[in-house]
């Protein structure tokens, strides 16, 4: 058999639910999880017995988050070399406690538990709720979440000491909300691709910045951008090809990148490129209910930055809007809205998160 196929014993240190186990006992602890578990259990099962498959790759579904969910095959050695990077990043040695409560079925659940096998953590698993700390009475080390669950989590957030928060841009409402907490709380950058994250920010650095934070790379991975100002991924330990990605960044050092939004949600307003992402993060200083900006159709300009605002009809508030936004000194002149639109309700996705397109349709 090929030397690299050999999948490496299980870290002396490691232990699931407080108890070490072999490559060996996992498969009876995978076979026992499938038949006798809960459905998130089950999942856990399945990736333990595919992880310890004398094969040198694995198939893994992508969540759909920035595009349609396809499968996409990542070799177990990346795996390994992306658990490393990890643990070498966050400083977190052998006996470290970690918790799990995403689903395995995704890259993120996969390589919790992977890390914990490699770098000999003491890994418990939790049911991947919207709120799983509600569930757990014990400090631990590390954690990771997905933004709607860290939402659900900030009253119990003491019990986590390292929190990363993926699938998802993290709004800047919630960022307000983790100033203040002990918990270190890292917002991380990555994609299946490259095997969860390659670069992490602080979300509560302590002191106030001025500038906005931006995204720290991994080690072994160098950055650079296309004609488009897109991101560009060289990270030969955790992926085969150079990954070019749809994020538009600004990279500072070649260590450290700004992110300002998805090439997709780009709007060209008369020539002048708006990012969505980035003027939302300005507004949300000064709006305080739910909002987006959008480009519509504009026979001038080609398209126009429109605003939404959920919130009844209102004169008075318009004005007040408009009026808060023109004295907003962090927005160039180009990223104030042409027209602000208020709507009684936004229409949702099933996950109670903002339906754009929809809501834009409504308006059309």
């Amino acid at each position: 058999m090929n030397e690299k196929h050999i999948i490496p014993e299980t870290h002396p240190d490691f232990k699931l639910n407080k108890n070490h186990y072999s490559n060996s006992d996992l498969s009876q602890v995978a076979y026992n999880l499938i038949k006798e578990g809960e459905p998130y259990e089950g999942a856990i099962g399945d990736f333990l017995l595919d992880w310890l498959k004398p094969s040198a790759s694995m198939e893994v579904q992508t969540s759909g988050s920035t595009g349609t969910p396809k499968k996409v095959k990542l070799l177990k050695e990346h795996m390994i070399n992306s658990a490393r990077a990890t643990g070498k990043f966050f400083e977190l040695p052998e006996k470290s406690t970690a918790l799990h409560c995403l689903p395995a079925e995704f890259i993120a659940g996969k390589m919790m538990l992977v890390r914990a096998m490699v770098l000999g953590w003491e890994i418990d698993l939790v049911t991947p709720a919207s709120n799983p700390l509600d569930q757990v009475f014990k400090t631990y080390d590390f954690c990771a979440m997905t933004p709607f669950q860290l939402d659900n989590s900030i009253g119990r957030l003491h019990l986590i000491k390292k929190l990363i928060v993926g699938g998802g841009a993290v709004s800047p409402s919630l960022q307000k909300m983790v100033q203040g907490v002990k918990t270190k709380v890292y917002e991380t950058f990555g994609m299946t691709e490259t095997v969860s994250h390659i670069a992490a920010k602080k979300l509560n650095p302590g002191k106030k910045k001025s500038k906005p934070i931006p995204f720290k790379v991994l080690p072994d991975i160098s950055i650079s951008t296309d004609e488009r100002g897109c991101l560009v991924i060289k990270a030969p330990k955790v992926a085969s090809d150079t990954i070019v990605t749809n994020d538009v960044v600004e990279i500072l050092t070649y260590k450290k990148f700004l992110w300002k939004g998805r090439y997709d949600n780009v709007i060209n307003s008369g020539g002048i490129k708006l990012y969505p992402e980035e003027i939302e993060r300005n507004l949300n200083k000064i709006i305080k209910r739910r909002f987006f900006v959008t480009g519509m159709p504009d026979d001038a300009l080609g398209e126009k930055l429109v605003l939404f605002v959920e919130a009844d009809f209102s004169e008075e508030l318009l004005e007040e809007l408009q009026k808060e936004i023109k004295s907003l000194k962090s927005l160039d002149k180009y990223e104030i809205p042409k027209k602000i639109y208020l709507i009684e309700k936004f229409e949702e996705t099933p996950n109670g998160k903002i339906h754009r397109e929809k809501t834009l349709k409504s308006m059309i």
